[in-house]
């Protein structure tokens, strides 16, 4: 999947799991290319939920500043933890969704979504609010799940994106 392994997680994520729409872009298909204009919104995720289960989903750039210096690996774009099934509106917002916003003359960045089936609740009150980066950079979703105790994600997918005419509009919105 694009050295998602080792570059993200351990394992090859199953593929077909996690659907992830955009209302302009479409489907997130495994790599596609979608441009920052088109992910600026906040995007549909589906997955098949057990009943009574909870979930953690996470979106992480493994590629900041850019793939061959990636020394920021990895930013948080989104996290919610405590989703009920398969109701992501129902769970806790850590992070605030933001798209993205690769620089310019970095070349195609990965935004890869995660998935956690949560063994337990997870108390963690932090919030993250879309217009501060703080927080989000030096993210790992290795460290994140091994603290919270979620394994390996149990479904994933990710796109490609690079600089477009969106991206300094998304980064004047951001403060710290």
């Amino acid at each position: 999947m694009n050295d998602l392994v080792p570059d993200v997680v351990d394992v090859v994520l199953p593929k077909g799991k996690l659907l992830v729409n955009y209302a302009v872009a479409g489907a997130v298909q495994e790599g596609n290319e979608l441009t920052p204009t088109q992910v600026k919104d906040q995007p549909e995720v589906i997955w098949e939920a057990e009943q009574g289960q909870l979930y953690t989903l996470l979106m992480v750039d493994p590629d900041a500043p850019s793939r061959t210096d990636p020394k920021w690996r990895e930013i948080l774009h989104w996290a919610v933890i405590n989703i009920p099934g398969n109701k992501l509106n129902s769970g806790h917002s850590l992070a605030e969704y933001i798209g993205s916003g690769p620089p310019e003359g970095s070349g195609l960045h990965r935004y890869v979504f995660l998935l956690y089936r949560q063994g337990q609740k997870i108390d963690d009150s932090q919030h993250i609010d879309k217009r501060t980066r703080e927080g989000r950079l030096s993210f790992s979703a290795r460290q994140f799940a091994e603290k919270h105790g979620l394994g390996q994600p149990i479904a994933g997918s990710f796109y490609q994106a690079q600089y477009d005419d969106y991206v300094p509009i998304l980064h004047k919105s951001l403060s710290g």
